[in-house]
């Protein structure tokens, strides 16, 4: 007769087993390689004791090829809920010990168990991944699996953050679930992304490359722009998940959480006013313009070795968690090209999902010339960012330091597009080119037939400065609310926040729109 003690001891043995995951040996094989465990990363990332565990004595339901004597509990990825600084997270972390974290019917459906609820309660999503895809002995149930994921990614884009860390190997089926979601993050040498492996590669196509160079972390940061973030290890990569989320609401219907700040709203930068050159083709760092407005100079900068002519990045200023994009004049002179166009598109359309406020710093000469780009189609990139600024109803304050000319100008969102408040430096050149190109096409003529050339495009060019590259003609016309004294913009951007903080703007009824994709 079973008694009590034995089926207690019966669920400690099956608990025990699931701990283990699969086994001794291939926990510290994983150590040893530089790997945490699925669930020392969940130890790691939640609020030491608040994890909850669910689906624990999960198993697999293949009879084939000898599976049915392989059967541990739990499957191969650890799935639950716990809390990040007080706040309810759902989490699944994959098992490279068990099966080398390959996912099967069951696996998947304990994944999407977790994205249901995280749905349900409006709560972000993390996934620890570490797989190495498919389990095939499953066929079509592990594709069917996968397939349940994606559909669970796209109907909660943009109702409830979703975040993936590829901590180890991701590759066919399993890149596209990450792919969907809001943002990846990559550790350095250990983690890879990729469709076909280096092996494919060679047999179809000759080409010979390394895991690392087709699909690490540097190769998705920096060529691909795949990669959001990267990590030198597993804990930074951790520290830099719990440091993303405390920006972001935990869904859609709820504004970013606001902290205390001991930075003053109204601090002067007198730096400020001396940072941009006069020149409008001297380059400065725009870092040193957002490090000085910012709580603290502390920015969570996203996508930092990609596209690097733009600047996308999560601040405080006053304690309020906003997204900021500014071009960054130290890189192709701030030029929008076919990349920083659809990274800042991608920033811009996130922020706008979760209530987060734009601030954008403006510093651009227009659309980067030539027949790649042209050829690559900047025509229809380029104008996913000004459908992304366009659409955005969240509160959208412009600070235009320097130049802002032609397309780009509307484009950076421009009082035309609905953002609320412009403002402007002094040294702001807004028109539709540069004064010197402007000058050859209005001038040319007299240009031509002057005895001094030189001098005569030099006056032309200082008087279309004067009436036209400066901030004082758009002011007049109200498409800049204000022109301010640059150590005042912290102060400025910080009151325009507090007035939007209860903005309320809607976009016509339908379905949805067609950005230009």
């Amino acid at each position: 007769m079973t008694t009590r003690e034995d089926v207690l001891q019966q669920l400690a043995q099956l608990e025990q087993r699931a701990i283990e995951g699969g086994g001794k040996d291939r926990i510290a094989r994983q150590n040893s390689s530089g790997k945490l465990t699925a669930r020392q990363r969940i130890d790691l990332f939640l609020d030491p004791g608040s994890f909850v565990e669910l689906d624990r004595l999960v198993t697999h339901r293949c009879h084939d090829f000898g599976m049915e004597d392989q059967r541990i509990p739990g499957d191969g990825v650890v799935t639950g809920y716990g809390k990040v600084d007080g706040r309810k997270v759902f989490v699944f972390a994959q098992d490279f010990t068990v099966f080398g974290g390959s996912l099967s019917g069951a696996f998947a459906s304990k994944i999407c168990k977790v994205m249901d609820l995280a749905m349900k309660v409006g709560a972000p999503v993390i996934g620890l991944n570490d797989s190495g895809g498919a389990r095939i002995q499953e066929g079509v149930e592990s594709l069917a699996g996968y397939a349940d994921i994606f559909l669970r990614n796209t109907l909660a884009s943009g109702v409830i953050p979703q975040i993936s860390a590829i901590m180890g190997p991701c590759a066919g089926g399993a890149v596209y679930s990450p792919s969907i979601t809001d943002f990846i993050l990559m550790v350095e040498n250990t983690s890879y992304m990729f469709i076909t492996g280096p092996d494919v590669i060679k047999t179809v196509t000759h080409e010979e490359v390394t895991k690392e160079d087709l699909g690490g972390a540097l190769t998705h940061a920096s060529r691909s722009g795949v990669a959001h973030f990267t990590a030198p290890d597993e804990a930074s990569a951790i520290h830099s998940l719990r440091e993303l989320l405390g920006y972001l609401p935990s869904n859609n219907t709820e504004d970013p959480p606001v902290v205390r700040s001991d930075d003053p709203f109204d601090r002067e930068e007198v730096s400020l006013d001396t940072l941009v050159p006069m020149e409008s083709n001297k380059p400065y760092d725009i870092k040193d313009v957002l490090k000085a407005v910012v709580d603290k100079g502390e920015m969570l900068e996203v996508h930092a070795q990609y596209a690097m002519n733009i600047v996308c990045a999560f601040a405080r200023i006053d304690g309020r968690s906003v997204g900021i994009v500014a071009n960054q004049p130290a890189v192709l002179a701030g030029c929008l090209d076919i990349n920083a166009s659809v990274k800042a598109a991608r920033f811009v359309r996130f922020c706008d999902c979760f209530n987060i406020p734009l601030v954008t710093f403006v510093d651009v000469p227009g659309f980067l010339p030539g027949t790649a780009q042209e050829y690559g189609g900047i025509i229809t990139h380029g104008a996913k960012l000004l459908y992304a600024y366009a659409e955005a109803t969240v509160p959208k304050i412009t600070v235009i330091t320097r130049k802002a000319y032609g397309g780009a100008y509307d484009v950076m969102a421009s009082k035309h597009i609905r953002a609320d408040m412009n403002l402007a430096w002094p040294t702001a050149e807004i028109a539709v080119m540069g004064p010197d190109g402007a000058v050859n096409i209005i001038h040319r003529r007299e240009i031509e037939q002057s005895a001094d050339p030189v001098a005569t495009k030099a006056a032309f060019v200082d008087d279309y400065r004067k009436r036209f590259a400066n901030p004082f003609k758009a002011a007049e016309l109200g498409f800049i609310d204000e022109v301010i004294h640059p150590r005042t913009t912290r102060k400025r951007i910080s009151t325009a926040l507090e007035l939007l903080k209860d903005k309320r703007e809607t976009l016509p009824r339908k379905k949805h729109g067609n950005i230009p994709l």
